[in-house]
């Protein structure tokens, strides 16, 4: 596959009393990982990360991606956006491109209750991976003091 073949992004957020508080990050298919997160709570700014990953990392991220079966799946039964928040995660990968929206997910419960719970149970842990994926390379990037 031609690396210009993949992206991801990845958006959950919300308006509220803080303003609009959101975490988003993509993957460029050049491997530039760009990282954003907005939380006013307690007058704290918005946080901005720009780092390249290797080709590994992006191949890793397609596996995960192929694992999770996310391709497959239908947004058209879950939970639509509300006041509650969004979420949003976007794919290109070779020739397939998805994109699905949804409102937050706070538990598993809830996506239990869902009309289509197998699928938005695929799309919560491929989130949980991708999230713990992009926070353990933006804290290894920017570790203030390395070991």
């Amino acid at each position: 596959m031609p690396k210009s073949e993949f992206y991801l992004r990845y958006y959950v957020g919300h308006k509220g009393k803080f303003g609009h508080e959101f975490l988003e990050f993509e993957f460029r298919p050049d491997g530039k990982l760009r990282y954003a997160n907005n939380s006013n709570y307690k007058n704290d700014t918005m946080i901005r990360k720009e780092a390249y990953v290797h080709q590994s990392v992006l191949n890793e991220l397609k596996r995960v991606i192929e694992d999770s079966e996310i391709l497959q799946e239908d947004d058209s039964l879950w939970p639509t956006p509300d006041r509650v928040g969004r979420q949003e995660l976007e794919i290109v990968m070779g020739d397939e491109h998805i994109s699905f929206s949804t409102s937050k997910i706070g538990s598993l419960v809830d996506v239990n209750q869902s009309k289509d719970a197998d699928g938005l149970r695929a799309f919560y842990y491929l989130v949980q991976d991708l999230k713990c994926l992009v926070f353990s390379l933006i804290g290894l990037h920017f570790k203030i003091k390395p070991i």
